[in-house]
């Protein structure tokens, strides 16, 4: 019996640590991720916003970041000469956690394959090593308490 509990409990543990945030909205600028109220600090220097309500709406340069667009996606157009927040790639941060740089990372759930991808150091509240699948996994948290 006690095998059995323990079953459910990793199991559903890893559920639980999977699970998509429905709380977090993603935003692209220049090909680099970051949240959409990341973005509330730089209205003044954002000179347009393009809001894609569903995955089938987004147009061809943003089709790579369809999996992050459950709850739609917003991409942003700074206005000229103003500044923006500073970026990293995913495979650094694999690396300053001595991971192989090609290892999944996951941002509030969604799954990052591609560890190309720069991100915005920003939107990072927390940062955590989980196992995923019997491998180490970086696992982010944008979300402010």
């Amino acid at each position: 019996m006690k095998k059995l509990l323990y079953i459910f409990l990793v199991f559903f543990s890893g559920m639980f640590i999977a699970q998509k945030s429905t709380h977090v909205k993603f935003a692209v600028y220049n090909n680099t991720v970051g949240t959409a109220s990341m973005f509330d600090l730089y209205k003044s220097s954002i000179e347009k916003l393009n809001v894609f309500k569903t995955k089938a709406s987004l147009p061809s340069h943003l089709k790579k970041f369809d999996y992050l667009a459950d709850n739609g996606l917003i991409e942003i157009t700074f206005k000229k000469n103003e500044g923006y927040p500073d970026s990293l790639s995913l495979e650094m941060l694999n690396e300053q956690s001595d991971l192989p740089k090609d290892r999944p990372v996951f941002i509030e759930g969604y799954q990052f394959n591609d560890t190309t991808i720069r991100v915005y150091s920003e939107m990072i509240t927390n940062i955590e090593l989980k196992d995923c699948n019997g491998l180490q996994c970086i696992y982010i948290s944008t979300i402010r308490n």
